[in-house]
C-alpha cells in the first residue's frame, strides 16, 4: 500500500511501512527537531518527496469547491491531495476538510489521531438576511459577513 503523508505524520510517532511519499510543501511545514529527525529518518528507507502533476491539482481545486472546502484548504493540503490522486494512494491526515476532499475524489484516507472525517458538503450562508451563497465573503444584498455552514 502507497501511503502519501501529511505534516501531522512527522509531528505523530504513527510507523509508517512500505513505500511513501510526500510534497516539498510538506517538507516546508516541518519547523521542530522532532518532526526534521523523522522526516530524516524515513527519507532514508520509505519515502521520497516529489511535486504533484499540475492536472491533479486541478481536480482537487475543483473538489474542493465543490465540498465548499476551498476556503479552507492551504496550498501544501492541496498538494497532498492531488499527490494522492496521482499515485492512487492512502492519505494519511488528521485533517477533517482534506479527508472531506478526499473522500469526494474517491481518496482513500487514514487518521493518525483522530476519528475518521465523514463525508460532509458545506454551504456559505448570509448571517444578517439568511440567503444562501456559493462562497465566504460579504452578502450583496445586506453586506454581511456569510459564514460557512453544514448542509
Amino acid at each position: 500500500m502507497t501511503l502519501v503523508l501529511d505534516a501531522s505524520v512527522f509531528f505523530s510517532e504513527m510507523p509508517v511501512e512500505g513505500p511513501a511519499w510526500t510534497t516539498p510543501s510538506v517538507v516546508g511545514e516541518l519547523g521542530d527537531l522532532h518532526a526534521k529527525c523523522r522526516f530524516e529518518a524515513l527519507s532514508a528507507t520509505v519515502l521520497a518527496v516529489r511535486e504533484p502533476r499540475e492536472e491533479d491539482r486541478v481536480r482537487v481545486e475543483a473538489a474542493a469547491v465543490r465540498t465548499g472546502d476551498a476556503g479552507v484548504l492551504s496550498a501544501t493540503d492541496r498538494d497532498i491531495l492531488a499527490l494522492a490522486l496521482e499515485l492512487s494512494a492512502v492519505l494519511v491526515t488528521d485533517d477533517f476538510a482534506v479527508q472531506n476532499v478526499a473522500h469526494r475524489l474517491g481518496i482513500e484516507t487514514q487518521s493518525i489521531r483522530q476519528r475518521p472525517a465523514r463525508a460532509i458538503r458545506w454551504r456559505y450562508r448570509c448571517s444578517g438576511c439568511g440567503r444562501y451563497w456559493r462562497e465566504p465573503g460579504e452578502c450583496r444584498v445586506c453586506g454581511a459577513p456569510i459564514k460557512r455552514k453544514l448542509k
